[in-house]
């Protein structure tokens, strides 16, 4: 199995600069073929017409969504130009209640779709809506850039976020070829559950299965010093020089992660490193 089909949505110019070169040059190394879906977004509520707004400036809206659209997708096939991957270029209107089923009928068919971190100075609320659509909808995996880009050596030392999940689980399944073609896998666990069924062996079964793909990986137990998970993930994704984390996302639901705050929210706000995710 390898990446053969990614998928990316871009919103905006700023967006499109950030993200279709590291998508291009991660397509070109999987010898994939990869489309850019550019979006043309119209923010109006679904109920606006209803509750007193012009059918003029509706039809504004729909086609300033139009407009954009047909602009970023100009954009993406000249940045395409020249390139020896096969891809292919696209443009999508849709309100933004709608963009969970445009996301997610596309994404369905893709082994990955690759996106900007979603949080952070001139991020569009899109961005948070079309990873989550992703993962939800399209139960698609998403591979998440960093601000600064992928690293030269990016995917040669890999790190595992575990924790005895049906979502992280479900993550190292789809990034098999990932650690299949890494260097050095580190399984991380933190604070493993005093009563959990992996409690004499954190890591252990998830060692086996993997080692019977090809992949030999290595299990770190940390202790939770920091006041979040995610702050120990990151530290030791730092402390261990790895380009990517592989972590299940959204163990609790959205709505507690947007309100209360959770790993996969936390990690996607502070992550300075590629963060690979499936729920």
């Amino acid at each position: 199995m390898d990446y053969k089909s990614i998928l990316t949505f871009l919103g905006s110019e700023a967006e499109i600069d950030a993200t279709l070169p590291q998508a291009i040059r991660f397509a070109t190394r999987h010898e994939a073929h990869l489309t850019a879906c550019s979006l043309g977004v119209d923010m109006t509520p679904a109920g606006g017409f209803y509750m007193g707004a012009s059918p003029i400036l509706l039809q504004e809206t729909l086609e300033r969504a139009q407009s954009d659209a047909a602009e970023l997708e100009a954009r993406t096939r000249h940045l395409f130009d020249g390139e020896s991957l096969r891809w292919g270029a696209e443009s999508a209107v849709v309100q933004f209640g709608g963009l969970p089923a445009l996301v997610g009928l596309r994404a369905r068919f893709s082994d990955l779709v690759i996106q900007q971190q979603p949080y952070g100075e001139g991020t569009l609320p899109t961005q948070e809506a079309v990873i989550e659509a992703a993962l939800f909808e399209g139960q698609a995996a998403v591979l998440v850039l960093p601000p600064q880009g992928l690293v030269p050596d990016f995917g040669k030392r890999v790190m595992i976020a575990w924790n005895q999940s049906n979502e992280a689980l479900s993550a190292v399944r789809r990034a098999l070829p990932l650690l299949q073609a890494a260097d050095h896998v580190s399984v991380v666990v933190v604070n493993p559950p005093v009563h959990s069924p992996e409690r004499s062996d954190p890591g252990g079964l998830l060692t086996q299965m993997l080692s019977r793909h090809g992949v030999r990986a290595e299990v770190s137990v940390l202790a939770k010093t920091m006041p979040r998970v995610s702050d120990v993930l990151m530290r030791h994704m730092d402390d261990i020089d790895a380009s990517v984390m592989v972590m299940g996302a959204y163990g609790h639901s959205r709505l507690r992660e947007a309100i209360l705050g959770g790993a996969t929210r936390n990690v996607l706000e502070n992550a300075r490193h590629a963060v690979f995710l499936a729920h």
